[in-house]
């Protein structure tokens, strides 16, 4: 019986003891401050206070955008998605803890699109003009004790037209309440780097700042742990601090033995503690993941990841997700980012600015390498299409208004926050800020080819390209002075031009937008320049500039993903250059991509009608995913494929092998008269099946299915399930053209965050719970409240079978 109770208490105490670490590690830790938050659309006088008790105000659930839930209409910008931007006030009543009394509070925002002001009882904190960079104020001076606090923000993007890509507008990314000792390290004082990087031993330098908030010097001892994924200490090091009022620094070297090395294949990340004792008590912490790896960029010999050779497959992308806007939660980038990967994409280009802090999170577990990028403008404005790309009179609104006031600490704070992400290999200071004409110019424009150029030639009302070296050198020190670890690059789109002034010698490595024609010219040229491709096209001749020279190292592909804005004329209102629709739907050209970089054997199929207007190019790439033709056509079928042979099978008839190597353009291809059936084509390897794909003619539309990401959900978290909604006929097959539109229902503890077809030019409501299928699909996302309960999606249509998906929460 003693000895059962022993038992007990020992359980008891095992079951205790990862609370209370828990506890004691989340010393200082940020925490969301999303909830309770209220909405109001336009502008108000006395807003700074909360604004008049007859005002209107909605409840919202942070991240918000609230363009997105505006209508589309012609009267706004092709260049913003021809939604509406203006201003919008939000608010939020807390109490304040008494412990708070004796210590240092914060405010933190990720993103606030744009013009933000804040104010905490009436009390203005601060101003942040740019939309894309994080930012914290102090707000423990103003703090009530007595009663209640309110927070007020103002959000002015009354410049709809200031972007030639969609930015929603709003608090459109996390907020945290930070809550601090006295003595502590602040959000970004910590640098991890590994200077000396090898499978025997590492060296590690973890700099830290230490804040002392007192007039009087503190005595405390600063540690640094390093644990491995079981959570085993593999380095140590501390060190007594007499920290004076303001900022110390401490600067420790440590060694890992044996290191388990961040790559692209296996992503394997350290936990990184940063702690602050006073008499023997923790009064901070800092815990941040960390990896070690080393990064060299040759300029012969191309990208060393960890001393091994490597190309670098990227795709660009921007922050938005369709129906969702720009307020996006990360299980969405969590499914997009898998889809990217199976298709042997290992690189993003985080265009054309800082990203959500979570995007960096979720690059260095699922390994990805990345481009982080500052800015889209210097300070002179680019064309913002209104009436369509390159229609009509462009808008010259946006950020080059702030940026000589705001782009050195706009810059430094985005290399702050992200610099020990070991997914980060390059700095970007710049996107295209040398696109000829746009605004720079220069006389060599009147000679030689410039396939990207706005106007014809020199434009000597323009301003000349001979200031982009000097604003690069600035943005570079920038840079420099805050992490020498990675290169600094900029995305270059007239490099004929910047070649003349000096422009690319500023810079470690020199992206190179479109312009793979000027690789061997360039390095013979320039022998000691690092080039790399920064953006290109989805053409087969892009990838083999890359694959067959030995001292390019990378491509990345405009786009990974359809983006809003960037349209074409209304009513285009997206933009479809990505290998994933708005939806995060796979496009025929995902599999194309899939074919030429991924190393898991795979097939795919594509058809299109062969037509007396067969050579114009255009209709030579528009192909169809499905088996449903007339009778009588002809059909040239395309298998996308890595694989070294493929076979294709028309109702069990085999129509012959192909080899890859010898088809043109790579793409194995047979002229087939359509039969009604099945198509199905087999993969060899070595002449030994490795894979296989079968599309079949689908009939009339029927019912409808779905599969879902998640069923069982956590309670006490938003936490979201994607379904991907499919229509077929009556034998389970999918209807490629069906567009019917669908309806969602939700009973249960949840909500419908929006519904989206893929569709670039749909205006139906994205505040909806009905929407029309784009190529028989649609996803629906639903968000929890938090409660637990069970959820019933209900999934219907006129004239299809309805389908019921049942999500748990607990």
């Amino acid at each position: 019986m003693k000895k059962n109770k022993s038992c007990i208490f020992y359980l008891f105490i095992i079951l205790l003891l990862p609370q209370a670490l828990r506890a004691q590690t989340n010393v200082g830790a940020p925490v969301l401050f999303n909830d309770a938050w209220l909405f109001h659309k336009g502008d108000i006088t006395d807003g700074s206070t909360g604004g008049t008790t007859d005002l209107s105000w909605k409840s919202v659930q942070l991240p918000h955008d609230w363009s997105i839930e505006e209508p589309f209409s012609e009267e706004w910008a092709s260049a913003t998605g021809y939604l509406p931007g203006g201003i919008g006030w939000y608010k939020k009543t807390f109490t304040a803890n008494k412990s708070w009394a004796a210590k240092q509070v914060y405010i933190y925002f990720d993103g606030v699109y744009k013009n933000s002001e804040v104010w905490i009882n009436g009390h203005l904190l601060g101003k942040r003009p740019n939309g894309f960079i994080p930012f914290q104020y102090e707000i423990s001076p103003y703090l009530n004790y007595k009663g209640t606090n309110t927070i007020t923000v103002k959000v002015d993007h009354s410049e709809f037209a200031d972007s030639r890509w969609y930015t929603g507008s709003g608090i459109y990314r996390n907020v945290y309440l930070i809550v601090k000792n006295p003595v502590h390290v602040g959000l970004w004082d910590v640098a991890f780097t590994a200077p000396e990087v090898s499978a025997n031993k590492s060296i590690i330098k973890v700099k830290v700042t230490v804040t002392n908030s007192k007039p009087s010097t503190a005595n405390v001892s600063l540690k640094v742990n390093l644990l491995d994924s079981l959570g085993k200490v593999v380095a140590t090091a501390q060190k007594p601090l007499a920290a004076k009022k303001g900022e110390n620094e401490v600067t420790f070297n440590s060694q890992v033995t044996s290191p388990q090395l961040w790559s692209i294949e296996h992503p394997y990340l350290y936990q990184l503690q940063v702690q602050v004792l006073q008499n023997g008590k923790l009064v901070d912490q800092v815990n941040q993941q960390a990896g070690i790896r080393s990064i060299q960029f040759d300029k012969d010999k191309g990208f060393f990841l960890n001393d091994k050779s490597t190309k670098i497959k990227g795709v660009c992308i921007h922050d938005d997700a369709g129906a969702l806007g720009v307020a996006v939660p990360e299980e969405v980038w969590v499914r997009r980012l898998k889809t990217l990967k199976e298709a042997g994409i290992n690189a993003l280009r985080l265009s054309h600015n800082p990203h959500a802090d979570y995007l960096y999170k979720l690059a260095d577990e699922m390994g990805f390498l990345v481009m982080d990028e500052a800015f889209d403008e210097w300070e002179i404005g680019k064309n913002k299409w209104v009436k369509g790309w390159n229609v009509g009179t462009p808008s010259k609104d946006g950020y080059h208004a702030y940026f000589k006031e705001w782009a050195d600490r706009d810059l430094a704070d985005m290399i702050l926050r992200d610099r020990n992400h070991p997914s980060i290999i390059m700095w970007s200071i710049g996107n295209e800020i040398d696109y000829p004409n746009d605004p720079y110019s220069d006389k060599v424009l009147n000679t030689g080819t410039n396939p990207q150029i706005y106007g014809k030639g020199y434009l000597p009302d323009h301003p000349p390209a001979s200031g982009l070296t000097v604003i690069a050198k600035q943005l570079v020190q920038v840079v420099k002075s805050i992490d020498q670890s990675r290169p600094v690059t900029a995305a270059l789109a007239g490099v004929v031009m910047s070649n003349e002034v000096g422009y690319p010698e500023v810079l470690d490595i020199v992206g190179y937008n479109y312009q793979e024609y000027r690789y061997p010219e360039d390095h013979k040229k320039y022998p000691e320049r690092v080039i790399y491709g920064s953006e290109n096209s989805m053409r087969k001749q892009a990838w083999d500039a890359v694959d067959t020279n030995t001292y390019i190292s990378a491509q990345f592909l405009w786009t990974g993903i359809d983006y809003m804005g960037e349209a074409g004329k209304w009513p285009q209102r997206s933009n479809g250059a990505g290998l994933l629709d708005l939806a995060g739907f796979k496009k025929p050209g995902y599999y194309y991509r899939q074919s030429l970089w991924a190393d898991k054997p795979m097939v795919y199929l594509v058809g299109r009608e062969i037509t007396v207007v067969d050579s114009n190019r255009r209709n030579r790439w528009e192909t169809t995913p499905a088996w449903n033709w007339q009778p009588g056509n002809k059909i040239q079928v395309q298998c996308y494929t890595n694989c070294q042979e493929a076979e294709l099978f028309l109702n069990g008839q085999s129509l012959g092998k192909k080899s890859k190597a010898q088809a043109k353009e790579q793409i194995p291809q047979w002229d087939v008269d359509f039969q009604h059936g099945e198509l199905l084509v087999k993969g060899y390897n070595n002449g030994v099946e490795v894979s296989s794909y079968t599309i079949k003619t689908a009939g009339d539309a029927a019912k409808i299915s779905a599969v879902v990401s998640k069923t069982m959900l956590k309670a006490n978290t938003k936490g979201l399930s994607q379904v991907e909604i499919q229509v077929t006929d009556d034998k389970g097959n999918p209807v490629y053209n069906a567009a019917d539109e669908i309806s969602v229902e939700l009973t249960g503890p949840a909500r419908l965050l929006g519904l989206e077809s893929g569709s670039l030019s749909s205006h139906e409501s994205y505040q909806s719970d009905k929407r029309n299928a784009l190529h028989g699909r649609l996803l629906a996302y639903v968000q929890t409240t938090g409660k637990p309960g069970k959820i019933e999606v209900n999934i219907s249509s006129k004239n299809l079978k309805p389908v019921t998906v049942l999500l748990t929460v607990q």
